[in-house]
C-alpha cells in the first residue's frame, strides 16, 4: 500500500498540491483548485507522488496536457493512463538559434562548406530544486559518419540564460564535386547532417541534469544560406518505449480551462446594462442572468461571473430573492427547502465564499488552529477506534471542540456581512409565505445555507477557505469531519425541534442525544433570529483588521550578513487590511512591520535582480522589501492582493525601478543615486470603486464567451418561445422547450432577441483580435516557437 499525493505542476513548477491519502492503492482526493495562470506555458502537468518520511518522495507517474489541447478535456470528467516520469523527459523552455553557411577555400584550394552555429538565448528553463539552475549547452553537428560537439560557458543562477557564442563547423564536399561558388551543400550530404543543441544543468559534484534539446536538419539552409528562430525544447527518448505504462496505473480529472481576450471597457457597455437590468425584470426567468444560468451546460461557469458583476454593482440580494422564490414554487416540502442545486443556492454559496470569507476567519481560525494543532483523538466510531483509545475521553474531547465551535458560531451575529444579512431576511419572509403552516420553516430556510453550506463546508475543509495554510493530517481530517457533521445537525432546525437526527450511524445518533436539549434549541433560533433581521449591520472588518493572506515565502535581509552580501530567508508572511508581517514561524511574534498606508507601491521584479523566480517588491516608506514566491500563482495573488489593499493610499508612486539596488547603481537604468525617480510607470492603477476588487470587464468577458457557446441552445430556447406564443403552450413537441423555464415566452423572446444583437456586435471586434494576433506571432519567434522534432 501507498501514501500518495498529487501536485499540480505550470511544466515543472509546482503550484498546487493535494492532502495525503494513506495506505491505499487507489486513492480519492476529491479536491478542487481554481487559479489563474499568470504565465505562459506548455503543458499543465500532474504528478503523483509516493510520501516518503525518511527520504525523497517517490515520483509514481504523471499525466501532461499539451496547452493547446486543454480545450479538448476541459468540461469533461477523463481517466489518463499515468506515463512514467525520468528527467530525461522533464522538459520546458525553449532556444534562440541561428544557422549561417559559409563559403570557405582550404588551403589546397578546394571548395568546402562552413556552417555558423549562433545560440544566443534560452528562455524559461525549469527551477532545480526551487532554485533557478546552472545551465550551459552543447553544441553537435550529427551526420552519419560524426559527432563533432562543442559547449558553451556555464551561466550561473538563471532560467533566461543569454549565452551569445557562435561554433563553427565544417561540411566537407564529396570528392567527385567540381563546381566552383555553388553556395548549397550536395543534396544527399545536407539530408543526412542535423545540428543537435542539449541544455544542461551543471551538478558541480553531482551529475548534470539534462533539461531539453531541439535537433535542427541542416537542411533547413537548402534554400537560404541564413536561418534564425525560437525553437521549444524537447525531451529525450532515453530507450524506455518498451516498458509497460499500463502498470503504473491512472488519474481521473476535471478540467475546466478557459481563455479570455478582454477587450476595453466601452465594447461591454450594452451587455453589461441588460445584465445589470435583470434584478428588475418580471418574470426573473425572462432576464438575461437567469437565461445564462438556463442555457450553460454547467451552471457554475455562469454562476461565478454572474454574482461578481452583481455584487459589485449591488444587484446581487434581488435577483437572488427572485430566482429563490421560483425554486420555492417547485418545491412541496418544507422539509427539502433549499437543498438542491439550483441557480439560487449556488449563486448564494458563491456569494457567500466572495463575501464571508473574513467572517469565517474570526469566527471560526482560533479554533480550528487549536485542533490542528493538538493531537486530541476524537474518533468515537467502535470500528475505526485505535489499539489503547478510551471512547469515553474520545467522546469528551469531540463534544468540547462542538461546544466551542456552536458557542462562537452562535455568538458571530454582529459580525455577518450586511449582505448576507439582507438575503437571510428576503429568503426567510419568502419561505413563511410559501408554507404558512409551518411554523420552523422560517428558520430551516436561513439554516439551510448559513450551517450547512456555509459553516460545515468550511470546518471539514479549512485549507480550500483559507482559513489553515495546509491539509490537515488524516487525524485531523476524520475530527473535523466528526465535528462538521455534528454542527450542520446542530443547525439544522428541523433535528433540533423534532428531536430526530438525521445520522445514519449509530454511534453518532447517541453522539447527538448530548445536545437534544432545549438551551441549543434558543441558542440557534435566537442566532438565526439575529442574522436574518433587518437590522443594519457594520460593514465586517471596520473595527478590527481584517485577515487577508498568508504564507511562507522568502525574503532578501534587510541588513548584511557577514561576509557582506545580503541572503534570502525564510519567513511566515501574513497581511491584512491594516498592516503586511513577516514572522520567523506561525504564530510567533513579528519580526518585521509594514502599515499598509505606507506601501508606496507593488511591482514584480527581474529575474535579473538576484537570478531568482517569481520576485516581487513592496516599495514602501523604508528601504523596498524584495520578496520570492514559491511559485508563480502564489507570486500573481500576492502582488494581486497587496495592490488592492494599498491602491487608495496617499503619495502611492507613478513610476518605479523593475530591478534591485545594487553595489551603488539601479540595474535597470543605472542611476547612480538610490532615491533616484523611477524608469518605469507604475503597473495597478487605482479603480473607481474598491468595494469589493472585481474587473467588471473580465467578468463581462467570461459571460461573452459563455453566450458564444450556447449560441445553439439559445437558439433552441428562442424557437421555444416561438412555439409557445404560437400554440399559447406546450402543445407541439414539448422536448424542444420542457428542459428551459419560459414564464413569460414574449418578454422572453425580446431579451433573447438583445442578447443576440448584442454578442453579434460583440463578435467583430474579437475576429478583428484574434486576426491581428495570429498574424503578428510568426512561427518560429518567442511567442510563437517552432517545436522541433523528438527523437
Amino acid at each position: 500500500m501507498r501514501d500518495c499525493f498529487c501536485t499540480i505542476n505550470l511544466d515543472q513548477e509546482e503550484v498546487y498540491r493535494t492532502q495525503v491519502v494513506e495506505k491505499s492503492l487507489s486513492p480519492f482526493f476529491s479536491e478542487e483548485f481554481y487559479f489563474e495562470i499568470p504565465r505562459t506555458f506548455q503543458y499543465l502537468s500532474f504528478y503523483v507522488y509516493d510520501k516518503n518520511v525518511l527520504q525523497r518522495d517517490l515520483r509514481i507517474g504523471k499525466v501532461a496536457i499539451k496547452k493547446e489541447d486543454l480545450c479538448n478535456h476541459s468540461g469533461k470528467e477523463t481517466w489518463f493512463s499515468l506515463q512514467p516520469v525520468d528527467s530525461n523527459s522533464e522538459v520546458q523552455g525553449k532556444v534562440h538559434l541561428e544557422l549561417k553557411l559559409n563559403e570557405l577555400i582550404t588551403e589546397n584550394g578546394t571548395v568546402c562548406q562552413q556552417l555558423v552555429v549562433h545560440i544566443m538565448a534560452c528562455h524559461g528553463l525549469p527551477l532545480i530544486n526551487g532554485q533557478s539552475c546552472d545551465p550551459y549547452a552543447t553544441v553537435s553537428l550529427v551526420g552519419p559518419s560524426r559527432n563533432d560537439q562543442k559547449k558553451t560557458k556555464v551561466k550561473k543562477k538563471t532560467s533566461n540564460p543569454q549565452f551569445n557564442e557562435i561554433f563553427y563547423f565544417e561540411v566537407t564536399r564529396s570528392s567527385s564535386y567540381t563546381r566552383k561558388s555553388q553556395f548549397q551543400v550536395e543534396e544527399e550530404d545536407i539530408e543526412k547532417l542535423e545540428i543537435r543543441i542539449d541544455l544542461w544543468n551543471n551538478g558541480n559534484l553531482v551529475q548534470d541534469i539534462f533539461l531539453g534539446e531541439i535537433k535542427v536538419p541542416v537542411n533547413v539552409l537548402r534554400n537560404d544560406s541564413f536561418h534564425q528562430a525560437w525553437y521549444l525544447l524537447q525531451p529525450r527518448d532515453n530507450g524506455n518505449k518498451s516498458s509497460k505504462t499500463d502498470d503504473l496505473g491512472s488519474l481521473r480529472l476535471n478540467i475546466c480551462y478557459t481563455e479570455d481576450y478582454v477587450l476595453p471597457s466601452e465594447y461591454y457597455g450594452p451587455l453589461k446594462t441588460l445584465l445589470l437590468k435583470s434584478p428588475d425584470v418580471q418574470p426573473i426567468s425572462a432576464s438575461a442572468a437567469y437565461i445564462l444560468g438556463e442555457i450553460c451546460r454547467d451552471k457554475n461557469d455562469a454562476v461565478l461571473p454572474l454574482v461578481r458583476l452583481l455584487l459589485h454593482r449591488d444587484k446581487l440580494v434581488p435577483f437572488a430573492t427572485a430566482v429563490a422564490e421560483l425554486d420555492l414554487k417547485d418545491t412541496q416540502d418544507a422539509n427539502t427547502i433549499f437543498r438542491g442545486n439550483s441557480l439560487a443556492t449556488r449563486c448564494l454559496d458563491e456569494m457567500m465564499k466572495i463575501v464571508g470569507g473574513h467572517y469565517l476567519k474570526v469566527t471560526l481560525k482560533p479554533i480550528l488552529d487549536e485542533i490542528c494543532e493538538s493531537s486530541k483523538s476524537c474518533e468515537i466510531d467502535p470500528i475505526k477506534l485505535k489499539e489503547g483509545d478510551n471512547v469515553e475521553n474520545n467522546k469528551e474531547n469531540l463534544r468540547y471542540y462542538v461546544d466551542k465551535l456552536f458557542s462562537t458560531i452562535v455568538k458571530s451575529s454582529m459580525s455577518c456581512p450586511t449582505v448576507m444579512c439582507d438575503t437571510f431576511y428576503s429568503l426567510r419572509q419568502m419561505a413563511t409565505q410559501r408554507f404558512p403552516n409551518d411554523p420552523h420553516v422560517q428558520y430551516s430556510a436561513v439554516s439551510s445555507f448559513v450551517f450547512l453550506r456555509f459553516f460545515a463546508v468550511a470546518v471539514v475543509s479549512p485549507h480550500t477557505f483559507h482559513l489553515r495554510p495546509h491539509h490537515p493530517d488524516p487525524q485531523t481530517i476524520r475530527t473535523l469531519t466528526l465535528i462538521s457533521k455534528t454542527i450542520q445537525t446542530l443547525g439544522s432546525w428541523g433535528s433540533l425541534s423534532k428531536s430526530k437526527s438525521s445520522f445514519k450511524e449509530t454511534f453518532m445518533c447517541e453522539f447527538f442525544k448530548m445536545f437534544q436539549e432545549e438551551g441549543y434549541i434558543i441558542a440557534v433560533k435566537k442566532f438565526l433570529d439575529e442574522i436574518s433581521s433587518t437590522e443594519t449591520k457594520e460593514s465586517s472588518g471596520t473595527s478590527e483588521p481584517v485577515h487577508l493572506k498568508e504564507g511562507e515565502m522568502y525574503k532578501r535581509a534587510q541588513g548584511r550578513t557577514r561576509i557582506g552580501k545580503k541572503n534570502f530567508k525564510k519567513r511566515w508572511f501574513c497581511l491584512t487590511s491594516r498592516e503586511l508581517t513577516y514572522h520567523k514561524q506561525p504564530g510567533k511574534d513579528a519580526i518585521y512591520t509594514i502599515p499598509v498606508k505606507n506601501i508606496l507601491a507593488v511591482e514584480k521584479l527581474e529575474e535579473s535582480s538576484f537570478n531568482k523566480k517569481n520576485m516581487f517588491q513592496v516599495i514602501h516608506m523604508e528601504k523596498p522589501l524584495y520578496v520570492q514566491a514559491n511559485n508563480c500563482v502564489e507570486a500573481n495573488e500576492w502582488i494581486d492582493v497587496l495592490c488592492r489593499v494599498s491602491r487608495c493610499n496617499q503619495n502611492r508612486l507613478s513610476f518605479y525601478h523593475p530591478s534591485a539596488y545594487l553595489n551603488g547603481n539601479w540595474l535597470c537604468c543605472l542611476e547612480t543615486s538610490e532615491n533616484a525617480l523611477g524608469c518605469k510607470p507604475c503597473t495597478a492603477g487605482v479603480p473607481a470603486d474598491i468595494q469589493i476588487d472585481i474587473d467588471e470587464d473580465r467578468e463581462t468577458e467570461r459571460i461573452y464567451s459563455l453566450f458564444t457557446l450556447s449560441l445553439l441552445k439559445l437558439q433552441k430556447m428562442e424557437e421555444a418561445c416561438g412555439t409557445i406564443a404560437v400554440y399559447q403552450g406546450p402543445q407541439k413537441e414539448p422536448d424542444d422547450y420542457s428542459n428551459f423555464v419560459i414564464e413569460d415566452s414574449v418578454t422572453t423572446f425580446k431579451t433573447i432577441q438583445q442578447i443576440k444583437s448584442i454578442i453579434e456586435k460583440l463578435d467583430e471586434p474579437h475576429e478583428k483580435y484574434r486576426k491581428k494576433r495570429s498574424s503578428s506571432a510568426k512561427y518560429g519567434s518567442k511567442e510563437n516557437p517552432i517545436v522541433g522534432k523528438t527523437s
